[in-house]
């Protein structure tokens, strides 16, 4: 079971602290997670940590700055990089967003070992091409090896499109191979009979151990994403991708895809579905390194971080659009009490008389609403009982 965050700042601190607890031949990878907003960025770490640590919401821009979060399997260490949304400068003067947002995912990039980028498959609008911000970020760092996850496949009810998005994403190509649609797909691909997704992601051999989970299910996930690879029969270079290399903001202009992809990888965070996979694949390319954390820490954030970011995330739920990006937290009890639960008591200041009305509720059952299930996520992270109040006042 991963470990509980300390509901102590000094405690967490100490955590932080602490010299990790090397074992005898220690293994690290640290990953960068990248994406358009609302990707499901945080949803992914949420489940590859096993507890709620990042804030998760519908509206874009719920995470506002990179957070680690850490994994530790028997002898090995990830550290997972979450990040904002990449996102241009004008759209962050728009949204009046701080300027971390937009050098974060950049700074993430520079410490990673490995790329995971996060594709929406349910938002039509964009799911056939990457975003000109992750290709402007990838083809900054083309030496960091890069995996495709495509993310919500539960939503999409034509799976065959699977085939299509992930030919568009890599440009065909993955791992230096050429993807191939398989004909008993092609067949289907009339109607919107669900394609066989038993273990749904492209596998190039020579990244399997022999023995493993993942290459024992080799044979069943290329049935199961319908995507394979050509040997390149038919002469040296047929299907063969040249290494990736700088590209300058005019060589973007007209792609969609990059075709350097390692690995494709489909699943739906939310509901953990194939996320299992993802983390298998990921202790597997773990290299010999020392780790970076104690074994006791979950994520580098503060016990308070934590408690203010989920609650935002609910106000940015169940608000309007325009006014949570208005709303000041502040934390005015932090305590333990008599029967060891944690207490807290936050006032939410609001600008307007309407936005407190709005964040009340008829009865107040918003604010209540907000509060239960704030408190409820907040249990699942410290592993203790927590009373969680909310004041709402006008600034």
């Amino acid at each position: 079971h991963p470990p509980p965050v300390a509901t102590d700042k000094e405690e967490q601190k100490r955590r932080l602290e602490n010299r990790p607890d090397q074992p005898r031949n220690p293994r690290v990878l640290r990953i960068a997670i990248i994406g358009a907003p609302n990707a499901g960025k945080s949803t992914l770490c949420n489940r590859l940590l096993g507890r709620k640590v990042f804030p998760v919401s519908r509206k874009v821009h719920t995470t506002r700055c990179k957070a680690r979060g850490v994994i530790t399997h028997q002898d090995t260490q990830l550290i997972i990089l979450d990040t904002p949304g990449l996102i241009n400068p004008l759209k962050a003067k728009r949204h009046n967003l701080e300027e971390a947002m937009l050098t974060d995912p950049w700074d993430s990039m520079k410490l990673a070992d490995l790329v995971l980028v996060l594709v929406d498959v349910s938002d039509h609008w964009t799911r056939n091409s990457l975003s000109k911000e992750v290709l402007k970020c990838l083809s900054q760092f083309p030496h960091i090896p890069s995996v495709l996850v495509l993310n919500k496949v539960d939503i999409l009810k034509k799976k065959f499109l699977l085939l299509e998005i992930a030919t568009d994403l890599t440009e065909g190509i993955v791992n230096g191979k050429k993807l191939e649609v398989k004909s008993a797909l092609k067949r289907d691909s009339s109607s919107s009979a669900k394609a066989p997704l038993h273990n749904p992601r492209a596998s190039p051999p020579e990244s399997k151990v022999p023995g493993s989970p993942c290459g024992q299910e080799k044979n069943q996930a290329q049935e199961g994403s319908g995507l394979d690879k050509s040997s390149g029969v038919g002469g040296a270079g047929t299907g063969e991708a040249q290494g990736p290399k700088h590209h300058g903001p005019e060589d973007l202009k007209d792609v969609k895809g990059w075709p350097h992809f390692q690995e494709i990888f489909m699943l739906a965070a939310l509901h953990g579905e194939e996320v299992d996979t993802l983390k298998s694949y990921l202790l597997m390319q773990a290299k010999p390194g020392p780790w970076e954390f104690h074994s006791d820490v979950l994520t580098n954030q503060s016990p308070q971080e934590i408690c203010g970011n989920i609650i935002r995330e609910k106000v940015l739920e169940y608000l309007p659009l325009e006014v949570p990006y208005g709303v000041t937290q502040v934390t005015e009890i932090w305590e333990e009490g008599e029967c060891g639960e944690l207490l807290i008591v936050q006032s939410l200041l609001v600008p307007r008389e309407s936005h407190k009305r709005m964040l009340i509720g008829r009865e107040g059952k918003v604010i209540s609403r907000i509060a239960r299930e704030a408190g409820q996520d907040l249990m699942n992270a410290f592993l203790c009982d927590v009373r969680l109040k909310l004041k709402v006042e006008v600034k």
